[in-house]
């Protein structure tokens, strides 16, 4: 199992509120209409709590600035995901892309490969 973990800043323009409301209930749905083309397995949004909720941990470990969500896809492995349909997979992931630029700060927005190692 692979995971894709995305750190999510929304655009400057956007309230926290309206970020999330929007990858919710518009980005949430598309996503979903493309997993069978792109071989999600699993697609999880965190949402952040408001930034006061943090303040004190982020002090306390002189962290950087929080993020407004983190999602997190799976996929049973690089195989299985490699194996998508290669001219509808480009295009669900353009899809996304495009749609990704409306209410996320890409450039602030880390994401990365990993496999998870559950502990307990």
């Amino acid at each position: 199992m692979i995971k894709l973990t995305f750190a999510l800043v929304r655009r400057p323009e956007l309230t926290r509120e309206q970020f999330q409301d929007y990858w919710r209930n518009t980005h949430a749905p598309l996503v979903a209409s493309v997993r069978d083309v792109l071989r999600i397995r699993r697609y999880v949004q965190l949402h952040s709590l408001p930034a006061e909720a943090s303040a004190g941990l982020q002090a306390a470990r002189g962290g950087p600035e929080g993020f407004d969500g983190v999602a997190q896809l799976w996929w049973d492995s690089f195989e299985d995901m490699a194996g998508a349909d290669g001219e509808a997979a480009r295009a669900a992931g353009a899809l996304l892309l495009e749609d990704e630029k409306r209410f996320v700060d890409l450039s602030r927005s880390p994401l990365w490969w990993g496999t998870e190692h559950v502990i307990f």
